[in-house]
């Protein structure tokens, strides 16, 4: 069974910098990109950052380019998302996501954390 799970969300002033993270169980991680979506009120789901479990490749959207890092350690099975510089359109419930390589679609979803930042 395929288990996300998110954690490290919270309240931040504009400006500041939180640390997501994504513990994984249940997959052969080699063949998986990890993924970071967004959602906040009112908005559709976005993509935010993906990275290849093997070799590392990553993905941004422009909106987060140069501020996010997304990052994986193998030996913890987890996905992080550093964020830097959050700005208020930058609050959103954070979803991270996991699709094999051969794949366009996002097969497994965790159950999000909120990022809420304050001007």
């Amino acid at each position: 069974q395929v288990q996300l799970v998110e954690s490290g969300g919270g309240l931040v002033q504009t400006g500041g910098s939180l640390r997501l993270s994504c513990a994984a169980s249940g997959l052969t991680f080699s063949p998986y990109v990890m993924g970071w979506f967004r959602r906040s009120p009112g908005k559709d789901r976005e993509f935010v950052a993906a990275i290849r479990w093997s070799g590392g490749t990553t993905y941004y959207a422009d909106p987060v380019q140069g501020r996010f890092t997304i990052s994986r350690d193998n030996a913890k099975n987890t996905v992080y998302l550093n964020m830097n510089s959050l700005k208020p359109e930058d609050a959103a419930v954070y979803y991270c996501a996991a699709r094999k390589s051969s794949l366009r679609e996002y097969e497994f979803w965790g159950q999000g954390t909120q990022v809420t930042v304050s001007s």
